[in-house]
């Protein structure tokens, strides 16, 4: 994300993107806050249906993207959440083993997708894809460790004009990464590629 920003004085002498109908004219910076709902993966799958992974969380961060064409945009991307580290147990439910937080951090190329409109609200389709990394910080007690991995994502989302130099933007994100046990733990567990799932709500503001 700062590799993004520090080429925005470049961006800026050069070519301004045309508007798609929800960004300003002439704009090139993009910054949105967000909130959302986080639902995680496996970690580790054991014997007889036995399971670790996160309980679901609130999500908070921020993405600033940078035009590079029009319809072409560099984003960085930083989010935070806190949850419980759980295993699942057939016919018991989950039981928490400790708590967690955890910090998001990636860089994405997003390709939008602009639609036909004929009203001052415009709808511009998205995608993303990029690879970052998964930090956790997790504590049970007086005992605390950390760990972090390398995580791929591909979403989809749409961002709805709200006015000028403002539009709402819905997202859907998928995170994929093995979590570093050997790290955490000092055990080398065989944890597979987990899938977790970020559903994001924000509004976009253009500079």
């Amino acid at each position: 994300m700062l590799a993004a920003l520090s080429l925005v004085p470049a961006a800026a002498t050069a070519q301004r993107p045309v508007s798609n109908g929800t960004q300003l004219t002439g704009s090139v910076l993009h910054v949105t806050p967000y909130v959302g709902y986080m639902v995680f993966g496996n970690m580790l799958n054991g014997p007889l249906g036995t399971s670790i992974s996160n309980a679901p969380s609130v999500l908070y961060g921020a993405q600033a993207s940078l035009s590079l064409a029009p319809n072409v945009s560099l984003v960085g991307n930083l989010g935070y959440t806190e949850s419980n580290i759980r295993a699942g147990i057939p016919f018991l439910g989950g039981v928490n083993l400790a708590n967690s937080s955890m910090l998001l951090y990636d860089g994405d190329l997003q390709l939008d997708v602009p639609l036909a409109s004929t009203s001052s609200m415009s709808l511009v389709p998205f995608i993303q894809g990029g690879v970052g990394g998964m930090h956790y910080n997790i504590s049970q007690s007086f005992l605390s460790t950390s760990a972090s991995n390398l995580a791929g994502n591909v979403g989809v989302g749409a961002d709805l004009s709200l006015g000028k130099g403002m539009a709402l933007r819905l997202l859907a994100k998928d995170y994929f990464g093995k979590f570093d046990f050997q790290q955490a733990t000092g055990f080398s567990l065989g944890g597979g590629t987990s899938q977790n799932f970020a559903f994001t709500a924000g509004v976009r503001f253009d500079f």
